[in-house]
């Protein structure tokens, strides 16, 4: 009677629930291709034609990415004003791999783009409609101040290259939808059942002492009415133990008539049910409820929870939600929306990497998953944020991290390294070493978890999203794990015992923090988010320990297999391979100098990890392509460190990329060349070409590569001549300021919203094309060096003409980044001293400007007062340019600021962003991040020895701190190689004087040798070299012309 009642009540409920209408407008049906405009970079080849559509005909778009990279597509003006609310559809389909389909608004100024980036798309075989709604849409790039979209003037469909390739795509029924405004009041459900109506409300009361029970039933339904068509983000039950559905499905409908279903779930457990519906709509929803495993035939739930929409906008938010009813620390420190950092494993050159974070949790490859320990002792378990975790490396320097918890006397470490052949079978080893440190007996279990998540955090949305992984099947048998089929892990030392779990019967956490495992030994599941561990018990007298060894293959292995002892020896072996790669250099530094070598060694060791086959690369995730901004800059400092080989292999990869028309790459990676316009990068070619014949003195290869710098100066020409108009010889100053530039571009991340006549760039020309002039002087091509002089010199003028009237006209007293905006940006006016060596050249009252008042804001941010929010730690840059302008303690007061910021300080490293607060959950580029190591390599190697290309000299212990020369037992530094040879030197201090020794293969320059700021440039009394006295020394100067040579630099 009661379930009758229910049904006519249900029955009158439905009948007044009702749909609020939406304004449809088809915008184009693409019955024909009337105002669509095929837009492409170059490379990229795009056709049209009509085939089948959902109604009548389609657009379809045959593209190729010629070059591999680059993007393509169609374009029409659709002018139109926005309402409140809306939401754009359309229908797609393809034969096409992977790639990203974007959807873009641009308004009328056709500056500024609005847009959807479907990033990896994989294109459906048949027809399916995408619905992109107001607040899906996101501000791409421009220069508007006010990002909020409020019309449209055109749209775009574009296919950007993600894997590259050609393919179909089909696109149909392109349809503009007014919507009603958006109903932000909660969710209001009201909940009914064919089973135990009475009691319906104790579904949703918020109170854990209560239940609702179905009564004895094999099967049955729940419904929830949401009041009106609803986005609901999720559903969480609350089993009672024991009384959970074996079985249960989920369904949705707008009118109670047709019925969808959404979701299916098998459960042998007791634990909570997280049911993601990703921003779905319905006015209802209807839980089926089977196979109950009570004994009694009931189900019993003691919560049934809606989520709003935004409970599940993606994976990463809906686990974030998730780990909120967990303990701290049962979820990877990220899913508490605070920053974690981690470091890079991996091998030089090799493409695959793992990650690991500071605590301890290990990413098995790109985008994988990761293996996280915990510890269970005294009935507790034991995570990243119950005990005390700090981070190193071996020997303080190699690439091989390790992170320590601890705990009540235990320590347990991680410790992660690869070793085998690069890109064959290269693999990742894990070690875990339990110590008892305490005198009592220690017991318990050490559980290694397999979790479907990343150690590169979610706010990593660069090229690759973080977070979340996936994890569809698991598979456990005779010491081989079986992770999504296509990863192993081989438990060297067995466990004892292995448990996998899905989704729907809860994460691994549960079983864990109850001190047991799941059930099952194989287990596949569509929803990815299945998990896993494995477990070793330990029984622990005082001073034992436990050691547990894993190993991961980056690639596929037929029969591997391996024995502990045979790891032992891998690991002693990775460590010489590095020994061997790091240390050409050898410092004899006093110990307050061991932060400074270290973090020059770690960062030359990340700069060849984080390399792929040839390819010189920032980073492993978001930055795994190779700029030639970073690999010139980062291939110097592997030349300044003895490592040559590298380079040559960067160059003669990237330079047959160059564009017919002589154009540089801004970038290149897997698919090809990127055909965006950076103009900074035709002289970084050069300047990398020469950098290496500089520490190698290579003719032959120098000649072999004469044709790219040719190439390059006659672009570099195209492209200055575009600015030598009369609309730029005779405009106003501002116009005038852009006379005989580089046009605009974007190579300066402050100008991607709307590309500008960057200095950076110019002074990168200034740069190549000196050093073009070189070359041809060194291969004694008087023809093209004639030529290079001519446009070098009237570049010269065209660009410190432009410098002076734009400060004129915008008023400033410093050096600008670029001619329009007059903007403040010393990091990037850095490379006019070093590499591109204006020093000599720069208006020297702005030039003190700009540093003094960088350096002012620089030192104010060591005030907690101070208001910032970040920085990138490319100001470095800053240190070798203080030097360079003999600044020292500045620069030294720079390294002390920027070194404490290395996250965290163990490893060594910088990302690309430091946030002021620590656990700010925001991007940070890619960490290590190489090319700010290799720029605090580049600037810091300016303290032991630089070349000083003005008159030819080599510049010798510029920034030394005080306390180093006047060590009791000396300092050294041996085989710096120079552009001249290998150079060493040692200081002693005695009563009187100091002992200066200058030896090596060095071929003097002819500037001759030049000790600066020596002893915080007190004026020696007397300077006797080889035994002779010398007259002509300063206080921040002293120029010797023999070599090898013996000094004494005398003091009262």
């Amino acid at each position: 009677m009661r379930a009758l009642k229910n049904i006519l009540f249900f029955g009158i409920l439905c009948l007044l629930s009702r749909n609020l209408s939406a304004q449809n407008n088809i915008i184009d049906n693409f019955e024909s291709f009337t105002g669509w405009d095929i837009i492409s970079s170059e490379g990229v080849k795009i056709i049209l034609s009509h085939a089948d559509g959902v109604k009548g005909k389609s657009i379809r778009i045959d593209y190729e990415f010629a070059n591999g990279t680059g993007y393509g597509g169609i374009q029409k003006t659709i002018p139109i004003e926005l309402a409140s609310n809306y939401k754009f559809s359309f229908f797609v389909k393809g034969q096409s791999i992977n790639n990203n389909i974007e959807f873009k608004l641009i308004d009328k100024s056709g500056d500024n783009v609005w847009w959807v980036n479907k990033m990896n798309f994989e294109f459906p075989n048949e027809w399916e409609k995408i619905n992109i709604k107001k607040k899906h849409i996101s501000f791409a790039w421009g220069p508007a101040e006010n990002k909020s979209l409020q019309s449209v003037e055109k749209i775009e469909f574009i296919i950007a290259s993600y894997n590259g390739g050609k393919g179909t795509v089909y696109i149909d029924e392109l349809e503009y939808t007014v919507l009603p405004d958006n109903n932000f009041n909660p969710i209001a459900p009201v909940f009914f059942s064919n089973l135990n109506s009475s009691d319906i409300n104790l579904l949703h009361d918020y109170d854990t002492s209560t239940y609702w029970s179905s009564g004895k039933s094999d099967n049955g339904e729940i419904i929830i009415d949401l009041g009106g068509i609803r986005e609901i983000g999720g559903l969480k039950i609350d089993w009672m133990p024991n009384q959970y559905a074996g079985k249960f499905s989920i369904y949705t409908s707008d009118n109670f008539k047709q019925w969808e279903e959404i979701y299916s779930g098998l459960k042998n457990s007791s634990y909570s049910s997280y049911i993601p519906l990703h921003e779905l709509e319905a006015s209802f929803i209807k839980i089926e409820l089977s196979k109950p495993v009570d004994s009694l035939s009931r189900f019993a739930i003691n919560e049934l929870l809606v989520f709003p929409a935004e409970y599940s906008t993606d994976n990463n938010r809906f686990f974030i939600n998730i780990a909120k009813e967990y303990p701290r620390g049962y979820f990877p420190r990220y899913m508490n929306e605070e920053a974690s950092y981690w470091t890079v494993v991996g091998m030089n050159n090799d493409v695959k990497e793992a990650l690991i974070n500071e605590d301890g949790m290990v990413e098995i490859d790109k985008g994988g998953f990761s293996i996280e320990p915990f510890l269970s002792m005294d009935g507790n378990l034991i995570t990243w944020n119950n005990q005390s975790s700090s981070q190193l490396l071996e020997d303080n320097y190699l690439p091989i991290p390790t992170v320590v918890w601890d705990t009540d006397g235990l320590s347990f470490s991680t410790t992660a390294f690869s070793n085998g052949v690069a890109n064959k079978n290269s693999v990742l080893f894990l070690t875990y070493i339990l110590k008892n440190q305490s005198a009592d007996y220690k017991k318990g279990n050490v559980y290694l978890a397999i979790r479907p998540f990343q150690v590169n955090p979610y706010y990593q949305f660069l090229n690759l999203v973080g977070g979340v992984s996936k994890i569809k099947s698991i598979n456990y048998k005779d010491s081989k794990c079986s992770v999504n089929d296509d990863k192993y892990i081989y438990t060297i030392d067995m466990p004892d015992g292995f448990g996998a779990t899905s989704h729907d019967n809860g994460d691994v956490i549960n079983y864990l923090s109850e001190d047991k495992l799941p059930p099952e030994k194989e287990i596949f599941d569509k929803t990815g988010f299945l998990s896993a561990a494995f477990k070793y018990s330990y029984s622990l007298k005082p001073g034992e320990k436990k050691i547990i060894n894993l190993a991961i293959p980056f690639y596929k292995i037929e029969n591997y297999s391996i024995e502990r002892k045979l790891v032992e020896e891998q690991f002693e072996a990775t460590k010489k391979i590095w020994k061997d790669k790091l240390n050409h250099i050898e410092y004899g530094l006093p110990s307050s100098a061991d932060k400074i070598v270290n973090t020059i060694k770690s960062n030359l060791a990340y700069i060849l990890i984080n390399r792929d086959n040839n390819g010189i690369q920032p980073g492993s995730r978001s930055y795994d392509r190779s700029w030639i901004r970073d690999g010139a800059l980062t291939s110097s400092a592997l030349l300044k460190n003895g490592i040559i080989k590298e380079v040559k292999d960067f160059i003669e990869w990237y330079a047959p990329y160059q564009f017919e028309n002589g154009a540089v790459p801004c970038v290149v990676d897997r698919r090809g060349p990127d055909p965006v316009p950076e103009h900074d990068s035709h002289g970084q070619l050069i300047y990398l070409i020469k950098q290496y014949f500089n520490y190698t003195q290579d003719t032959t290869f120098l000649k072999s590569r004469f044709s790219n710098v040719i190439k390059a100066v006659d672009h570099i020409k195209y492209l200055t001549s575009l600015r030598m108009t009369d609309h730029y010889k005779n405009g106003t100053d501002s116009i005038k300021s852009l006379f005989g530039l580089l046009p605009e571009s974007i190579s300066h991340e402050g100008y991607s919203s709307k590309p500008m006549h960057s200095y950076w760039d110019d002074f990168w020309c200034m740069k190549g094309l000196k050093d073009a002039v070189e070359i041809g002087e060194i291969l004694n091509d008087e023809y093209n060096t004639e030529k290079f002089k001519k446009l070098r010199d009237q570049f010269k003028i065209n660009l410190y003409n432009s410098i002076n009237l734009a400060v004129k006209y915008k008023g400033i007293d410093y050096i600008p980044g670029c001619a329009e905006l007059g903007d403040f940006d010393a990091t990037s006016t850095t490379i006019a001293i070093y590499p591109c060596n204006e020093l000599n050249n720069l208006p020297e009252d702005l030039l003190k400007n700009t540093f003094d008042k960088y350096f002012e804001f620089s030192i104010s941010r060591k005030n907690p007062d101070t208001q910032w929010i970040n920085y990138t730690p490319y100001e470095v840059r800053t240190i070798g340019s203080y030097i360079i302008m003999n600044e020292i303690k500045k620069a030294h007061e720079q390294i002390n600021f920027f070194m404490n910021d290395q996250r965290p300080p163990g490893w060594n490293h910088w990302a690309e962003v430091v946030w002021k607060n620590y656990r700010q959950n925001d991007f940070i580029g890619d960490m290590p991040h190489t090319w700010v190591g290799s720029d605090f390599i580049n600037s810091v190697r300016t303290m032991f020895i630089y070349e000083n290309e003005y008159d030819s000299s080599l510049v010798l212990g510029a920034g030394l701190y005080k306390e180093w020369i006047d060590s009791p037992k000396g300092m050294f530094l041996k085989n710096l190689p120079t552009y001249y040879g290998n150079i060493s030197y040692s200081i002693n201090k005695n009563p009187h004087f100091y002992d200066v020794r200058i030896y090596g293969s060095v071929k003097l320059p002819e500037g001759g040798i030049v000790i600066k700021n020596f002893n915080e440039n007190k004026i020696p009394e007397r300077v006797e070299v080889n035994g002779r006295d010398l007259n002509n020394f300063h206080s921040d100067e002293i120029r010797i012309k023999e070599f090898p040579a013996s000094l004494k630099i005398y003091y009262e």
